[in-house]
C-alpha cells in the first residue's frame, strides 16, 4: 500500500500542490486522489493564490502513475473500480475546472495516471529527462474519456492514437515536438523557469485569465450550456481589473490587479 501523501504549500503567489510519494516514483494512491480536489478548492477560494503549480516530489518522477499496489483492494470489483475512478475523475476535474492557471512541473516520470495529471493542467514544463507514457493498453486497462478527450484536444487524433496503441514511451523532445508539453528547459534551470512563469501569470488579470480558461475549455470539448464561459467574460469585462488594466496601458505602468 502506498504511504504516499499530498503536499500542499504557498510561496507568496504561488500555491504548490508536490505528489510526494517518492519511494514509488509519486505513484499517486487513492488518498492522494481524494485530496487532489480539497487541496485545489483551498486555493481557488484563497484570493491570495494566483497561480498554482504541480509538482512531483524530487527530480526522479512527477508522477509514475496511478499506484498500482492498490489496485488488488481498490479495483478488485465493480464497486471499487466505480469508486476509484470517481476519485481520479474529480481530481483532474477540480485541476481543469480551476479558475486559476495551473502548471505542470515535470522531472522524470510522467507515466499514466501522471500524466493524466499533467493534462489536467493548463501549461507543461519538462527537463531533458521526463518520459512519457500511456501503459494502459500492456496493462489491460481502459482508459477514462476525460484522459483520453484531454490527450486527443492536447496532440490531436493522429499522436494520441500511437501513444495510446504502442504504449511506448516518449522522450521529452518527442513530446514537445507533438505538443505534449510547452517547453523543455534544462534540468538546473526548470525549476526556477516554472516559477518565474508562475510569478509572471499571478501578475495578469485572474479574471481574463478564468475568462480565457473557460473559453478555451468550451472550444476545446464544446458542452451543452456555455452560459458558465459567457458568464465569465461578462464578469471580465465588467470588473474594476479591466478598468485598472486600460488605466494602467495608457499610463505605460504596470498594472496592479485585485481580480474584482
Amino acid at each position: 500500500m502506498s504511504d504516499g501523501r499530498l503536499r500542499v504549500e504557498r510561496d507568496g503567489p504561488i500555491g504548490w500542490m508536490v505528489l510526494d510519494n517518492p519511494a514509488r516514483r509519486n505513484a499517486i494512491g487513492g488518498e492522494m486522489w481524494r485530496a487532489i480536489p480539497k487541496a485545489m478548492a483551498d486555493f481557488d477560494a484563497d484570493l491570495s493564490v494566483r497561480c498554482i503549480v504541480v509538482r512531483g516530489e524530487g527530480t526522479v518522477a512527477f508522477a509514475a502513475g496511478a499506484d498500482i499496489s492498490e489496485f488488488e483492494k481498490n479495483r478488485s470489483s465493480e464497486e471499487g473500480v466505480r469508486a476509484y475512478e470517481q476519485a481520479v475523475e474529480a481530481a483532474h476535474r477540480a485541476i481543469e475546472n480551476s479558475p486559476k492557471p495551473v502548471i505542470a512541473l515535470i522531472h522524470g516520470f510522467c507515466i499514466g495516471g501522471g500524466l493524466a495529471t499533467a493534462l489536467s493542467c493548463d501549461l507543461r514544463y519538462a527537463s531533458p529527462s521526463s518520459q512519457f507514457a500511456i501503459p494502459a493498453a500492456r496493462l489491460g486497462l481502459a482508459y477514462g474519456v476525460t484522459g483520453t478527450s484531454r490527450l486527443v484536444a492536447t496532440v490531436g487524433h493522429a499522436a494520441a492514437r500511437e501513444i495510446m496503441f504502442t504504449a511506448r514511451r516518449y522522450s521529452a523532445e518527442e513530446a514537445l515536438a507533438m505538443g505534449l508539453v510547452n517547453r523543455v528547459l534544462p534540468e538546473g534551470q526548470l525549476d526556477e523557469f516554472v516559477r518565474k512563469v508562475a510569478l509572471d501569470l499571478a501578475g495578469n488579470a485572474p479574471l481574463t485569465i478564468a475568462a480565457a480558461k473557460a473559453v478555451i475549455e468550451t472550444v476545446i470539448a464544446p458542452p451543452e450550456d456555455v452560459s458558465s464561459a459567457r458568464e465569465r467574460i461578462a464578469r471580465c469585462m465588467k470588473s474594476d481589473d479591466y478598468i485598472e488594466g486600460r488605466r494602467a496601458f495608457m499610463e505605460k505602468r504596470k498594472p496592479q490587479f485585485s481580480g474584482k
